[in-house]
């Protein structure tokens, strides 16, 4: 279903997505809640994926991301979908790659829309499909000693 816009404007005037990439180094959530500030967006929603210290009933020590050299390309697909199925005036969203601890920031997803319930459902579609589509491996370290790879993200 093609987004309606109440006003004109509504839409971003150029690029909306502001912000993709694929990070070795910490991320900032402010970085991101910045990048998608917009005067004519009355909602922004954002989230923030931190490694938890269990899964499936066992202790998580550690993990470690990796990602296939598309994954950037995936995830301006997936951000442009998101862009043509709501009215998006601005989107970002990081992922981090590398060894995190318990803790740590794993991805951070932000869009504003001229709406809240606009900006929820669309935030939520960016890091839903980013799950699923964007080719991100997690390798998760258990405290007993066992990993396994988890599919993308």
């Amino acid at each position: 279903m093609a987004p309606t816009y109440d006003r004109p404007g509504e839409q971003a005037a150029g690029d909306p997505v502001r912000l993709l990439e694929i990070r070795d180094t910490p991320l900032s959530v402010d970085e991101i809640f910045r990048a998608v500030g917009d005067d004519a967006a009355g909602g922004t929603a954002l989230f923030v994926g931190t490694v938890r210290n269990h899964d499936g009933g066992q202790d998580v020590g550690g993990l470690g991301y990796s990602c296939h050299p598309s994954a950037r390309d995936e995830m301006r697909r997936v951000a442009e979908k998101v862009v043509a199925d709501f009215p998006v005036r601005a989107l970002a969203a990081v992922h981090r790659v590398g060894d995190l601890r318990v803790g740590d920031i794993a991805v951070v997803v932000a869009v504003s829309c001229p709406h809240r319930a606009e900006a929820f459902a669309a935030c939520r579609k960016l890091i839903d499909d980013l799950k699923h589509e964007v080719p991100i491996w997690k390798h998760q370290r258990f405290s007993d000693g066992t990993e396994e790879w988890v599919g993308a993200c």
